[in-house]
């Protein structure tokens, strides 16, 4: 039986183990994509997300760009756990890149002054919204993941690497695979510090 969106909900996790395998077609995780920029909402249907697909090669160009980068800063001694960790994510399928246009977002701050302070803000609600999204839908679809951001530091690699428009803001990396073991457990603050329910 299929999962109801509760259900999906529910069993979204982090995954930090994964391989480079893939439940689905290259071509269904094209779609899981489509999907969610389709019909994920933007404040006043901005439309501001941007989103990468790295399979295969480019895949594994990603976390080279990130290792490359992090070794450079990283003290030597503790690179060692830093690769290790990144080695997690390149073993996995692939990366979605989550990126919001800035062009758009400044023509909004321009059209509508009164809202102008806020709309990077709308702008990262909607890329949030993205990301819960897709995630979801792969984790549906058979697949691990998890959200990384090792963004600003890579922003410029990455944009020069696939060509990227200078607009396009990385939010967030969401490598993904197949699991090879279960998540940490997950655990919970008391409700009654996280929700108010007012009649």
């Amino acid at each position: 039986m299929k999962n109801t969106l509760q259900d999906s909900i529910i069993k979204r996790r982090t995954y930090y183990s994964i391989t480079n395998s893939s439940p689905v077609s290259d071509k269904e995780i094209e779609a899981l994509l489509r999907l969610a920029i389709t019909n994920v909402p933007s404040a006043f249907n901005s439309q501001t997300t941007r989103l990468v697909l790295l399979l295969g090669e480019q895949h594994l160009k990603l976390w080279q760009i990130v290792s490359d980068t992090l070794q450079a800063i990283v003290p030597a001694e503790n690179f060692p756990a830093t690769q290790k960790k990144l080695s997690s994510f390149a073993a996995g399928y692939g990366t979605v890149l989550f990126l919001e246009d800035n062009d758009i977002v400044e023509s909004l701050q321009k059209t509508f002054p009164t809202y102008a302070a806020s709309f990077p803000a709308y702008s990262e609600h909607t890329s949030a919204m993205h990301q819960f999204a897709l995630w979801t839908l792969l984790e549906e679809a058979g697949f691990g993941c998890s959200l990384q951001h090792y963004n600003p530091l890579i922003d410029q690699k990455v944009k020069s690497q696939w060509a990227l428009p200078q607009s396009w803001k990385l939010i967030a990396q969401m490598p993904f695979g197949t699991p090879t073991a279960e998540p940490t457990e997950k655990t919970f603050e008391p409700l009654e510090k996280r929700m108010l329910v007012f009649k």
